[in-house]
């Protein structure tokens, strides 16, 4: 008899499947994801895969994005109620509002975002790109939604440029206190911290790194450091633990409930059946492309 994952693996050369998970998602889905990563790495390989079907091992607004970069693929969420709550943190109206009131503006959509949101931007962003993709630019005038802790961190390496915001913030990352990171600092005072931009200004301002989840993996291997405080969702200690085994990884405590709703038997279960199909309008759709297409062509 089949093993969960021995099934899963068996449907999905059958049905032509790719596997794609986020850092986030618990430890055993992301050993039999065909490819693990950020936002911004796993919107690549969606858009790139021949597979027919992808299963995204994610939240909502995740899903929504691989759709929108592949119209023609069947794209399954192994758990329609994962969404992330900050991806409904701005409105059409805080949009509409500034594109008429502000001359020389860019909306610029972070990508943990509705497909809603994404369809009303001009380019969207991930942590590992944002800085990159704000310079490169042309308006001065920048409308960072939904998430103002990234923005502000944006801001502070774009100082040439004016920023608004619409006050959204990641409920995971903003409830992180100063306080926490500075108590794990005197347990493991030879540790680096390594924070997510997405966490506030208090923890940001006491981190030896700021960067996205990609950035902060990649920094722990150049790192002469043996010891980490990570300041992220402590998902991402799978990657860091199997990568760098030699090195000790703190997670600071924070975790995100809907991430962890992606289950192998949600995994199989939406291969067997076809449930977690992610459907976008195709007006709507075409327009969430755009800024979609030119993050990753700037990015």
């Amino acid at each position: 008899m089949q093993t969960i994952t021995e099934r899963i693996q068996s449907l999905k050369a059958e049905k032509n499947a790719v596997i794609l998970a986020h850092y986030y998602v618990p430890d055993e889905v992301q050993a039999i994801a065909d490819f693990v990563g950020d936002s911004f790495y796993l919107a690549r390989i969606a858009r790139e895969t021949a597979a027919e079907t992808v299963v995204f091992c994610g939240v909502h607004f995740m899903g929504e994005s691989a759709k929108i970069l592949n119209p023609d693929k069947r794209v399954l969420l192994p758990d329609q109620t994962a969404d992330c709550p900050m991806a409904h943190m701005a409105t059409a109206e805080q949009i509409e509002k500034l594109r008429r009131e502000t001359d020389d503006l860019a909306v610029v959509c972070y990508i943990n975002s509705t497909a809603e949101l994404k369809a009303l931007s001009d380019v969207c962003v991930t942590s590992s790109n944002a800085v990159k993709i704000v310079k490169a630019l042309p308006q001065k005038n920048i409308l960072f939604i939904p998430d103002e802790n990234l923005g502000a961190f944006v801001a502070a390496a774009v100082p040439e440029k004016k920023f608004y915001f619409s006050g959204g913030y990641c409920p995971v990352h903003a409830f992180l206190s100063a306080a926490d990171v500075s108590a794990a600092k005197r347990s493991h005072p030879a540790a680096p911290v390594l924070t997510h931009p997405e966490c506030g200004r208090a923890v940001r301002e006491i981190s030896d790194f700021l960067g996205s989840t990609a950035e902060i993996i990649s920094f722990a291997g150049r790192s002469d450091a043996t010891e980490f405080i990570v300041c992220t969702e402590p998902g991402v200690l799978f990657e860091l633990r199997k990568r760098y085994p030699e090195k000790t990884f703190f997670p600071a405590g924070m975790v995100c409930a809907d991430m962890k709703k992606i289950t192998l038997e949600k995994v199989l279960h939406c291969l067997e059946t076809g449930a977690g199909e992610v459907f976008i309008g195709e007006e709507e759709g075409a327009r969430a492309y755009a800024p979609l297409a030119r993050m990753l062509s700037l990015g």
